[in-house]
């Protein structure tokens, strides 16, 4: 072989090495760079879902309505006639006995009356005794035979008119004195004064409230019940009521009375409760929150978050070794955010309290117990 075709072999032997070197580099990086773009497997943990198990939750709930210290026996006095205001001589607070005066008006129309009242009775008084004396008079002659019976008659129906005068001219005199009475506003009964609605120099019209008398005695709580509570509070049932200015300290209540008819603005029901045993410390016109626990029943209470539904049928997801299965329950009502189920579950199922929407049937989960408000 010549020189010039060994040449020409080798030559031939390079550009074959070149290309094999250039596929070997091709091919690694085409590895290297499949591999820096596909990501990892990584091993997916089961979703960790908080749960709550039936039969760990109350069955039952309480109601709580605010509601205001009152007394028992309260009384908006007012006067019985019109008529300037002129003296108050109570305030706010102050303790009061039987018969003292709480306010009055002007009286000077009203004496003037019992003046008039008390003349006319003069007047008809004399003319009774005139009336009488006449009619003892005509008898007399009657009976000697000096004037005819008739005219004997006559004075005395005189005297019989006379004497109904007096009674007439009496009862005005004695209704101009109780008119005169009733411009003094006086209390019925011991207590403290709760409102003040009349000052001096206003014009007070008869049976307007002017002052608010409490009697002494027992304390209750006023409240009221809305349209969906009120067949489920009893006359006689017992309630806790906690007053808010002693530091949340309560006491026993009973529910003594329950309006028959709603109010017609707010639609409520005016109730009121006895105290048991108030402590001394509360006041007239506390607050005070009237807690109510409903009767217990077999429903069971879930977060609303519980339910999952995407038919008309509601569901709720139940965890069974790990696993979780939807299952139809009968929904009874809802009480705030919680929903009362009457049928589906039973004691001791392990139900999903939120994130429904996010599971699949069968999937695997790691359950959390927990406890919702």
């Amino acid at each position: 072989m010549s020189f010039k075709e060994k040449f020409a072999s080798i030559q031939l032997q390079k550009k074959q090495l070149l290309v094999l070197a250039a596929l070997i580099v091709l091919f690694l990086a085409f590895r290297l760079f499949t591999s820096l773009g596909s990501e990892p497997e990584l091993k997916k943990e089961p979703p960790l879902v908080r749960t709550v198990t039936i039969g760990s939750v109350a069955s039952s709930e309480e109601n709580s309505y605010p509601g205001e210290v009152r007394g028992r026996y309260e009384s908006n006095l007012a006067f019985q006639v019109s008529g300037k205001i002129v003296r108050r001589v109570v305030n706010l607070g102050d303790a009061v006995v039987p018969g003292q005066v709480l306010m009055e008006i002007d009286a000077r129309d009203v004496v003037q009356a019992v003046k008039s009242g008390n003349a006319a009775l003069e007047a008809a008084l004399s003319q009774q005794r005139l009336a009488g004396d006449n009619a003892r008079r005509y008898e007399m002659l009657y009976q000697s035979g000096a004037v005819s019976k008739a005219t004997m008659e006559y004075y005395q129906n005189q005297e019989t008119a006379a004497s109904a005068a007096v009674r007439q001219a009496e009862a005005q005199f004695t209704a101009s004195g109780n008119q005169l009475e009733y411009t003094r506003l006086t209390a019925d009964f011991a207590g403290v004064v709760a409102a003040v609605n009349g000052e001096a120099g206003q014009i007070a019209a008869a049976g307007v409230p002017m002052i608010t008398l409490i009697k002494n005695g027992e304390k209750e709580v006023q409240f009221f019940i809305p349209e969906n509570r009120a067949g489920k509070i009893k006359v006689g049932q017992k309630v806790s009521v906690v007053f808010w200015a002693l530091g949340q300290t309560s006491a026993v209540g009973t529910v003594r009375e329950i309006a028959p008819a709603a109010d017609t603005v707010t639609r409520t029901y005016k109730a009121r409760l006895s105290l048991e045993d108030a402590p001394s410390a509360v006041k007239l016109g506390m607050t005070a929150k009237v807690r109510i626990e409903s009767e217990k029943s077999s429903a069971v209470l879930l977060p609303g978050s519980a339910i999952y539904q995407t038919d008309s049928t509601p569901k709720v997801w139940l965890v069974k070794d790990n696993r979780v299965y939807l299952t139809p329950v009968v929904v009874a009502g809802y009480s705030g955010n919680k929903v009362r189920i009457e049928r589906g579950l039973a004691q001791g199922d392990v139900v999903v309290a939120g994130g429904t929407n996010k599971l699949t049937e069968g999937q695997m989960v790691r359950p959390e117990a927990g406890v919702y408000e």
